[in-house]
């Protein structure tokens, strides 16, 4: 059987007119917002769109708003073509990928320019140009722990590109990996905040054959670093064990992951248990949380997390 290829479509309002167009007939719509380079992940996200909607459209975009200017947007992996191909494969196909060029006014003229600042990010076009894109979306509260940290304009990238999305594609139904816990956690508070008629759903972390959560930062880890980046999978796996069998107590739960990753030679951004709605850090496991890990192995950070239903 011949594979599907779908339509690409660069332009917003032709994104928002073809959307409009299948809700006119009746149908659904599932967006499924990626940044490209696409793995297993990414396709089970598609998978559940699958089951909710009749058309699904994934977005490939590098969102130069989350990146600051001390992180390298231009290293970002990229492979349109195999995403193109991964995407056909998937059963019931992909009917749409909407890959707009720039979602942002940075107030120059001239594509180098442009480029210029999509590399170095929205955030060094504003300290060095002035801001002409000047309207930005924040959850204030649950962006400013774990990943908000040390990324401190990631999550306003984040819900600022998330909402232009929903305003071009116009979706029924969005799909986000939970392995971005904490962007899951944001894109929900800030639909129910601003009443998006959008179902947000969360999908599972998908793992490799070795335990690690998938993600296209892998690609850059060597595979002495990926051996030992194994590490917070199964410390995780350890301390949600232990809190299943009563070993209630956070700091002691936390300290055994730390240990653990230490021990290998990665350095930790950040451990937390916190809850699963509200993002707070809390001192024992009486309900439902989350412990969720950011690590260095070399120059590569990676992410993971577990939740624990005691």
């Amino acid at each position: 059987m011949a594979l599907r290829e779908p339509e690409v479509i660069t332009d917003r309002d032709q994104m928002r007119r073809w959307s409009r167009t299948m809700r006119a007939q009746g149908k659904t719509v599932g967006l499924v917002p990626t940044m490209g380079y696409l793995h297993q992940g990414h396709i089970s996200l598609v998978t559940e769109a699958r089951k909710h909607t009749h058309f699904i459209v994934v977005s490939i975009y590098v969102n130069p708003g989350q990146f600051s200017p001390s992180e390298d947007l231009s290293t970002y992996p990229s492979d349109f073509n195999g995403d193109l191909q991964k995407l056909m494969a998937v059963p019931g196909g992909v009917d749409v990928v909407f890959r707009p060029q720039n979602l942002y006014d940075y107030g120059v003229s001239g594509s180098g320019n442009n480029r210029n600042c999509e590399r170095g990010g929205v955030v060094s076009c504003v300290e060095e140009r002035g801001l002409v894109h000047e309207t930005w979306v924040r959850v204030e509260r649950l962006e400013k722990g774990m990943c908000g940290k040390s990324r401190p304009v990631f999550f306003r990238g984040v819900a600022t590109v998330v909402t232009k999305l929903f305003n071009i594609v116009e979706p029924d139904v969005a799909v986000f990996g939970k392995k971005d816990y904490q962007q899951w956690r944001i894109v929900q508070r800030m639909v129910r905040d601003l009443d998006f008629s959008i179902k947000v759903i969360g999908s599972d972390i998908v793992r490799d054959h070795d335990g690690l959560a998938m993600s296209s930062r892998n690609v850059h880890l060597s595979s002495d670093q990926r051996q030992k980046a194994l590490l917070i999978n199964r410390s995780l796996s350890r301390a949600k064990s232990a809190a299943e069998n009563g070993q209630a107590n956070c700091s002691a739960l936390r300290d055994s992951v730390i240990q653990a990753i230490h021990e290998v030679g990665g350095k930790i951004d950040y451990a937390e248990i916190v809850g699963q709605e509200s993002l707070e850090a809390v001192e024992e496991v009486k309900s439902p949380v989350v412990f969720c890990v950011a690590a260095w192995f070399g120059n590569v950070r990676l992410i993971d997390n577990m939740e624990i239903n005691p």
